[in-house]
């Protein structure tokens, strides 16, 4: 079977697959492609585009899904019971849950994706599961793409389903691929008017209750992979295994086969070949959805550990009043208002369909997520016992049961779904070096001999004979940010700290050439670097817009916005000088020691200390096979 197959590819060729699939052209503006080019372009993101005001028919949806939220679904209960109950799931596809984004002319609720946003934060700060559920759907699901690629025929035909509540799901990885598509086994073969298709897909989320799937395979003679709409009620298809985690306990999600599925040849989503592309793109448009969840999940934490820390008293006065503890609420307040406003400024600004958001929409996926985290852990710290304590357990003794652990568990995912923080960060490196490798990437192509590379030498020098002076001097920056008041002395670091970052990705090509991209510390480093310049514009912005209007919480944005910059500040200063002073070169090398089993010594007290987790029969079976 497919599913025993192992694609073996060379580095060079898995390269050259994620190369094809990427977006190479710039057709709109990005402000963190700016950055990364040194030009802060405040201009972009600024004035803020606050949304605070709703249509009278959003509100009034809204507040009954709110209700129905608190009236009639238990996180507890879908937590100890790991599954979704009926009259949830049929709740939630009464209310168009499932259709949020789809077209009214297809049944959907037509919401924009400011509208969107918004849902996603009360569900992500109720209950992470459904929070999973819906995103999955609707943002890697059958909707988005059908919407971005679709025929009007498969748009008739499965918007309104996916609109009622026929669950969706994304089938890309497999048992041996995980963010390499190069090493994808999926085959999709050409039969008349039927594709067949064939192998297994691992960690499909929503896949053992979807109705509809997506499902990305690869041609055998051309290789080129290819998206496909797959109802799961045809013949050869079947759910292997439902998968359990350590958190999402009722997350439907499982390993599917397909075994000579006959998929209609208009089924295909888009052209033959453009599978990657159609998934990296609705990737980028789905990634808002986490972001969002985890603002809502942060103002959850927020909300904990101020009543706990205002009513727990140690050694004579409330918790919070101690200064280890006061410094945590502090930086959970200023962080979940960075979170919030790179967030709602990336989902407010996907509407602009003249600006380029994929870098802004990773960026929002992995600097929330990984704050959100230190959120919930330094939540977790405040309650103490309290935080460790199962909801459960804290009812039945009859105290609030507060379910910090369960939000621990079902969060930790978020680093991993949907582009793990380690491939979000690779995804932002390629595009912070991009335009060095356009101009000068003869230079350190291995493929190019000598005589391509002196004839790039005169384009390559009248380039940087302008662009890296211009890194350094950054003319008029000061009379510039005067009027900004309060706000000057950091966006004036911005600026300075963006023609920095451009200068050093430059010299890191020249230090490490065609060795650059396996330079992943220094790459990531370079994107940390951005991540937190993006929180900060976009913290300053928003606080700057509700100062403009006099907004009610305008003076409470503005401490906020500045204790998150002080801090930001200084962890950029940091970032920076570990760009060139670092233990990378020895980590690696220890790393290869352990691996090379130097260290065995370390494991010896372990050694035969895994337990018999097989089944008895299992066990026969495995013996059976090797013998």
């Amino acid at each position: 079977m497919s599913d025993k197959i192992r694609r073996e590819v060379s580095e060079e060729e898995a390269r050259e697959v994620a190369e094809s699939a990427r977006e190479k052209e710039w057709k709109h503006p990005s402000f963190m492609k700016e950055l990364f080019l040194g030009n802060f372009r405040f201009g972009l993101i600024h004035p803020y585009p606050y949304h605070d005001t709703w249509t009278p028919e959003f509100e009034e949806w809204y507040e009954e899904l709110r209700s129905f939220l608190v009236n009639e679904v238990d996180p507890i209960e879908i937590d100890e019971s790991e599954d979704y109950p009926e009259h949830v799931v049929d709740g939630l596809a009464k209310r168009g849950c499932f259709g949020l984004k789809i077209p009214t002319e297809y049944g959907g609720k037509g919401f924009d994706q400011v509208e969107y946003a918004k849902v996603m934060e009360l569900i992500g700060a109720y209950d992470s599961n459904l929070m999973a559920l819906l995103s999955a759907h609707q943002s890697i699901g059958v909707p988005q793409p059908l919407k971005l690629f679709g025929s009007d025929e498969l748009k008739k035909k499965y918007l309104p389903q996916c609109a009622a509540g026929a669950i969706s799901a994304f089938a890309l990885t497999e048992p041996d691929v995980g963010s390499d598509p190069a090493r994808l086994v999926t085959s999709a073969k050409l039969d008349g008017d039927y594709y067949v298709l064939n192998g297994t897909k691992l960690w499909c989320t929503n896949g053992t209750k979807a109705k509809l799937l997506v499902v990305m395979a690869r041609d055998p003679e051309t290789k080129k992979i290819s998206a496909f709409v797959v109802e799961t009620e045809w013949p050869g298809v079947s759910v292997e295994h439902r998968c359990h985690f350590m958190g999402l306990k009722a997350l439907a999600n499982g390993v599917i086969q397909f075994d000579n599925v006959m998929v209609p040849r208009e089924n295909l989503i888009g052209k033959e070949g453009r599978g990657l592309a159609i998934a990296l793109t609705t990737l980028n448009d789905g990634r808002l959805s986490i972001p969002n969840g985890a603002v809502g999940a942060a103002k959850q934490c927020l909300k904990i550990v101020r009543e706990f820390a205002s009513e727990r008293v140690q050694f004579g006065v409330p918790v919070g009043k101690h200064e280890a503890v006061a410094h945590k609420i502090t930086d959970i307040a200023a962080t979940t208002f960075a979170m919030e406003s790179m967030v709602k400024l990336a989902s407010q600004m996907s509407k602009n369909q003249k600006l380029d958001l994929r870098l802004e929409s990773a960026a929002c996926k992995e600097w929330n997520t990984h704050n959100g985290w230190l959120i919930i852990d330094d939540t977790m710290q405040v309650r103490g016992g309290r935080g460790y304590e199962k909801e459960s357990s804290l009812r039945a003794r009859g105290e609030k049961p507060v379910g910090v652990e369960r939000l621990m568990r079902d969060f930790r995912i978020n680093r991993i779904f949907e582009g793990s923080s380690e491939i979000m960060h690779l995804l932002m490196a390629r595009e912070a070096v991009d335009k060095h490798l356009q101009v000068a990437g003869a230079i350190i192509d291995k493929k190019v001999g000598v005589f391509g590379k002196l004839m790039a030498l005169p384009k390559i020098g009248l380039f940087y004979a302008w662009w890296y002076p211009t890194r350094w001097l950054g003319w008029g920056r000061f009379p510039r940010y005067v009027s900004y008041g309060r706000y000057a002395p950091y966006l004036r670091f911005i600026n300075r700290s963006a023609r920095k970052l451009a200068r050093e990705s430059f010299h890191g090509m020249l230090v490490y050439r065609d060795k650059m991209e396996r330079k992943q510390a220094f790459l990531f480093r370079l994107v940390d670097v951005v991540n937190e310049l993006f929180a900060m514009s976009a913290s300053i912005s928003r606080a700057m817009y509700l100062e403009s209007t006099n907004h009610r919480d305008a003076t409470n944005a503005a401490e906020l916005c500045e204790i998150f910059c002080k801090g930001s500040r200084r962890r950029v200063k940091e970032i920076f000088h570990r760009l060139w002073r670092n233990d990378d070169a020895r980590k690696m090398q220890v790393a290869n020691d352990v691996l090379g089993g130097r260290h065995l010594w370390m494991e010896e007290m372990v050694e035969g200390l895994e337990p018999e987790s097989a089944s008895p029969e299992l066990r026969v079976a495995e013996s059976a096979a090797g013998s």
